[in-house]
């Protein structure tokens, strides 16, 4: 039996998208008039994951948040596929880590540009399987991508370790029964890491040697 797996976030994990989500929520809000900068945008949207719902009634937004969601979707999936570029360290860690363990992807995000920005850097190749919206009932930070990433490894949440940037992802890790390495960047660091087992500067810290120390190897 596989002695643990490792199960990476995508948005600001793999690809340096954050600000791009950042800024599809800026052309949302701009279309009622409403500017958010990049700290509020941090602390209430990244954070929890509810930007839209405390958008709606802060700004008494005429739209839903679930059609907040709808229309952005279309300008995420344009902006990621079209100008992401790769969080330093990602391809290194992926090669690191999938020749000693199995891995797989859990992320908010739709299939659509999860798949497209994958192909584009050649990345699919390192994932077993990936976890993508679509795939599980409930958002970050309720636990469902991580313990259905787990189950896709065959493996017990408490053997796997999930990589992450967000606190709502530190979080759902916690409440999955997973390890989880908080891996902060420009966008997230602000944010409270409280409940992650350790927390890095880069992914060139997150070794074979981290993972077998985080589930007792």
């Amino acid at each position: 039996m596989t002695s643990a797996g490792v199960i990476f976030d995508f948005d600001g994990v793999v690809v340096d998208s954050e600000g791009l989500w950042y800024r599809a929520a800026s052309q949302m809000l701009a279309e009622f008039g409403v500017t958010v900068t990049p700290e509020e945008y941090s602390r209430d949207w990244i954070a929890h994951g509810e930007g839209p719902e405390l958008a709606v009634v802060k700004y008494r937004l005429p739209i839903s948040a679930e059609e907040f969601r709808r229309r952005r979707a279309p300008i995420v999936q344009r902006l990621v596929t079209e100008e992401a570029q790769l969080i330093p360290g990602a391809v290194a860690a992926l090669e690191r880590l999938s020749a000693r363990f199995p891995l797989a992807l859990a992320t908010n995000s739709r299939a659509a540009s999860v798949e497209r920005t994958l192909d584009k850097f050649g990345l699919r190749r390192f994932f077993k399987d990936l976890l993508t919206r679509e795939r599980y009932a409930k958002a970050k930070p309720e636990p469902d991508a991580f313990l259905a990433a787990a189950a896709a490894l065959g493996l017990p949440p408490a053997r796997c370790v999930v990589l992450e940037d967000a606190e709502r992802g530190v979080v759902a890790a916690r409440r999955a029964g997973t390890k989880c390495v908080a891996v902060p960047n420009e966008w997230t660091k602000v944010l409270d890491f409280s409940q992650a087992d350790r927390v890095v500067a880069s992914l060139d810290e997150v070794t074979c040697e981290l993972i077998d120390e985080l589930v007792g190897a």
